[in-house]
């Protein structure tokens, strides 16, 4: 019984991430120009004329000074902003925004699988409708309910 080899505890291997077949880190080297070749064209039109926008520099000037001030091994700090339509690049990932959906700030963390989209749809900007039981003059029926 004690010939038993030694138990070899195997590392885990993570998933590489690719956006349409780029690496994140080739992403992250390339210029903007080569970036949104890779969008589609609505994202493409949108990188190409936010970049001259200065609401949209700010953001992402707010979002890597957040990501140098977080110590090592930590979450940046959350950057609020109003801007739903900004689309995440490869830069944002590892960022925490807050994105405002018309009442409050709701928390999102940049992730790779995100790239490309935009922020507005990680943050409702609605209450989705629960239907339940119709109430009082929902129905020509309920004229006859009493009301005690």
């Amino acid at each position: 019984m004690s010939d038993a080899a030694p138990v070899v505890k195997q590392r885990r291997t993570f998933r590489k991430y690719t956006y349409r077949g780029v690496d994140l880190d080739v992403l992250l080297k390339m210029k903007e120009q080569e970036l949104a070749e890779l969008f589609a064209c609505r994202q493409r039109r949108k990188i190409m004329r936010q970049s001259k926008k200065s609401q949209y520099i700010a953001l992402l000037k707010k979002l890597r000074r957040a990501k140098r001030n977080a110590k090592p091994d930590e979450k940046p700090g959350c950057v609020k902003t109003h801007l739903r339509d900004m689309t995440v690049v490869p830069e944002m990932v590892g960022s925490i925004v807050g994105v405002y959906n018309g009442k409050l700030y709701n928390q999102v963390e940049i992730k790779a699988d995100m790239i490309s989209h935009y922020l507005g749809e990680f943050a409702m900007s609605y209450k989705p409708v629960k239907h339940g039981r119709p109430g009082i003059g929902a129905t020509h029926s309920s004229r006859f309910i009493p009301l005690k």
